[in-house]
């Protein structure tokens, strides 16, 4: 059971906190970091860790525990920001990351950061490690699943691929993967750089049960992972999100997938992430 279980008006401020954090994180970091894939992903990590995760700080030897792997490992500033608010570390660790000797480093190490599951980092590693735990969990009749996030850029791996099919020819419904669907990606838009529309009918020809939500929108994530069946199929949402989603001067520019914000855009940014 979900420590917090938070409503949805709870869960939309504590995005809003969270992108605070994220705004403050990458604006200190030493090396830079993803602002736009960091504040895209907000609503769903906001979600799975204040409402539905099966997980706590005091509870990680839990065999029964839910198990959350972040593949899109560059957006770990995010995951830093709403594990420190859900109590997996000190908040005041959020102004160290990636400064020397930070236990928040650029991306997702498990023997630095308490909460973090796998280190990821080299795209397409989330979902076979993922389909392996649940697996293993189905074997041991373990009521856990395994909750990951991909970004849409990085199904261009084909071993997202080799996973599905093995997910669905094991009937591994004890994994639910959320697809970050925000249409860009390093370079640019991703349909542009290696096309992955009609995504879901991909999803489904390779036996996915398939789902959408809008991504940004918090009832529209809760009503989407609330609606999940276990019934023999992987669950897969696609979250339709805007890159950089929150802050005007951010979202939906792909420049921002490096960038941070300095100087005046700092306070621009919190200015427009204050509580209502």
């Amino acid at each position: 059971m979900n420590p917090y279980n938070y409503d949805i008006e709870a869960l939309e401020r504590k995005a809003r906190a969270v992108r605070r954090h994220i705004v403050r994180l990458n604006a200190n970091s030493p090396a830079g970091g993803h602002t736009g894939a960091d504040l895209s992903q907000v609503e769903l990590l906001t979600a799975l860790y204040f409402r539905f995760l099966n997980v706590a700080p005091d509870r990680m030897d839990d065999n029964e525990r839910d198990i959350y792997i972040q593949s899109k490992g560059h957006a770990v500033g995010c995951y830093y920001c709403v594990l420190a608010e859900a109590g997996f570390f000190p908040i005041d660790w959020l102004a160290t990351y990636q400064h020397a000797d930070s236990h928040l480093p650029g991306h997702p190490v498990r023997q630095k950061t308490p909460g973090i599951e796998l280190n990821t980092g080299a795209l397409g590693h989330g979902l076979p490690v993922a389909v392996g735990l649940a697996l293993a969990a189905k074997r041991d009749n373990s009521r856990r699943r395994i909750f990951l996030i991909t970004g849409d850029g990085e199904l261009a791996e084909g071993s997202n691929w080799e996973a599905a099919l093995a997910a669905a020819h094991y009937g591994l419904d004890n994994i639910i993967i959320i697809n970050d669907k925000n249409n860009l990606q390093l370079a640019g838009a991703t349909r542009d750089i290696m096309n992955t529309d009609p995504l879901a009918d991909k999803w489904r020809a390779f036996g996915m049960q398939v789902s959408e939500c809008q991504g940004n929108d918090m009832a529209s994530v809760v009503a989407a992972i609330e609606g999940l069946k276990q019934e023999g199929k992987p669950n897969v949402i696609i979250a339709n999100t805007t890159k950089g989603a929150g802050i005007s001067f951010i979202q939906g520019r792909p420049e921002w997938h490096h960038r941070v914000p300095k100087g005046d855009e700092i306070e621009l940014a919190l200015e427009e992430l204050k509580d209502e």
